[in-house]
């Protein structure tokens, strides 16, 4: 699998708008926390089906953009921060210790 990098607010709406899932991890570039969570959750990916988009967001480089994941998620923000779509609903939102591609690939029937 491979990071897709969110940069753009068109990438949001079309994440909203897409049938079926995403995964959006929410990363600190300045946070070991963030990047302990970000590295152990790429050991486990393979279990998220292959065919699932996986967009990686800097926070610090677009911050206006995690601001707007927050908004049309109805999600409070946090970092790290990892987010379950589905049918353009958030359906699952884990942070910090909580993040687990297991538990994602769960809820992604």
């Amino acid at each position: 699998m491979q990071w897709i990098n969110l940069s753009d607010r068109n990438q949001v709406d079309s994440i909203k708008k897409n049938t079926g899932y995403s995964v959006i991890f929410k990363h600190s570039t300045r946070c070991s926390i963030s990047s302990m969570a970000k590295r152990n959750f790429e050991l486990d990916w393979d279990v998220i089906p292959a065919n699932t988009p996986c967009y990686f967001l800097d926070l610090i480089s677009y911050r206006d953009l995690s601001n707007l994941v927050s908004e049309t998620f109805r999600v409070h923000h946090e970092s790290p921060q990892l987010l379950v779509i589905k049918d353009g609903e958030c359906i699952l939102d884990a942070s910090h210790s909580d993040i687990s591609a297991a538990e994602a690939a769960e809820v992604i029937v």
